[in-house]
């Protein structure tokens, strides 16, 4: 039977670990509790909010409406042919838990993506991605709930419509579909991929180069770069990395000559938002509890009591000052609600 619950603090369900509350808050343990919640909705509090473990999220003050948490977990190998398989996993389940699971089991595609806060359900929504790696690369196919009608409905990926840090589900269908499963196409072959960042330089501290090894370098580094949410309040990455066209991108290059840069594959060229950031003069720097990680500049944090309204007003100020020195105005990745 579904749990709805009424006056529900916010605190573990949000990384920032902001205090605040929820009128109301639908958890649910399978299918059938989603298809009866949706037949249900109308006589919940609105609005409507589809959450995770909140890791891509900040609350700036209680929310009026009602949260609906899929706490679906298991995983199934689906199918197998070649050296590919199919695994799906539910949408509740904790995505670092489930790459563990597959490179555990012989299943490869995802070691990039170690130590990713949030939930399975999340990785296509947010289309989750890090070291050269997106989830939009494995998935074949998302089983959602139409919120509306009740109505169980499978997207493709070409349907999800992927893009950077985005697809359909945080765009034109936005809150419309739950998201209650996700199937990924692996392989039992293992290709690393370790070009991007520093990660090929990690492994060859080590000198080993397998699927286990890929994974336990990718957690050292963001270890050793991003802090612990359970220590530290943060939402990770508060940015996206800006895409510009190539022009401006080369006229920015011969004033910074030192501007990271990458070419995005669009045609355009990518940025490191981290890197602008810090150009400002942001990284380390804090405003009462309201902060700028010393270690990446990415990363907004809560050093404690700060607000939800204070860090919004930080990320708002560095994002004035990027677009004051650099002309780029910074795209938020994390939610405010």
């Amino acid at each position: 039977m579904r749990m709805i619950l009424k006056n529900v603090a916010l605190k573990p369900y949000n990384t920032f670990g902001l205090d605040y509350k929820a009128a109301c808050v639908a958890t649910l343990a399978n299918e059938n509790e989603a298809v009866s919640l949706c037949r249900d909705i109308h006589t919940l509090p609105s609005p409507l909010l589809l959450l995770g473990e909140g890791s891509n999220i900040l609350f700036t003050g209680d929310f009026s409406g009602t949260v609906i948490r899929v706490n679906i977990n298991n995983i199934t190998v689906e199918e197998k042919e070649g050296d590919d398989v199919i695994v799906s996993a539910g949408a509740g389940l904790r995505w670092d838990t489930f790459v563990e699971w597959c490179v555990n089991h012989g299943f490869y595609g995802l070691e990039n993506l170690s130590l990713i806060p949030g939930t399975v359900g999340a990785a296509p929504v947010q289309n989750i991605g890090a070291y050269g790696t997106e989830a939009s690369e494995t998935v074949t196919s998302v089983r959602t709930i139409d919120i509306k009608t009740g109505h169980i409905r499978e997207f493709s990926n070409e349907e999800c419509n992927f893009g950077y840090r985005t697809s359909v589900f945080k765009t034109s269908l936005k809150g419309r579909y739950l998201v209650l499963r996700v199937s990924f196409r692996l392989s039992r072959s293992f290709s690393p991929r370790t070009g991007y960042g520093n990660l090929a330089e990690e492994l060859a501290a080590t000198g080993r180069y397998g699927p286990a090894d890929v994974r336990e370098a990718v957690i050292a580094i963001r270890r050793r770069k991003l802090p612990d949410p359970l220590v530290t309040g943060n939402a990770g990455s508060f940015f996206k990395n800006p895409v510009i066209d190539n022009i401006k991108a080369s006229e920015m290059l011969s004033e910074n000559p030192g501007m990271p840069s990458f070419r995005d594959p669009s045609g355009n060229t990518k940025l490191a938002a981290g890197w602008l950031i810090e150009q400002c003069g942001w990284k380390g720097k804090r405003i009462g509890d309201a902060g700028v990680h010393d270690k990446q500049a990415l990363v907004i944090v809560n050093y404690g009591n700060a607000t939800g309204m204070e860090l919004f007003e930080l990320s708002e100020k560095i994002r004035n000052s990027v677009y004051e020195r650099f002309g780029i105005d910074l795209e938020r990745e994390v939610e405010v609600v």
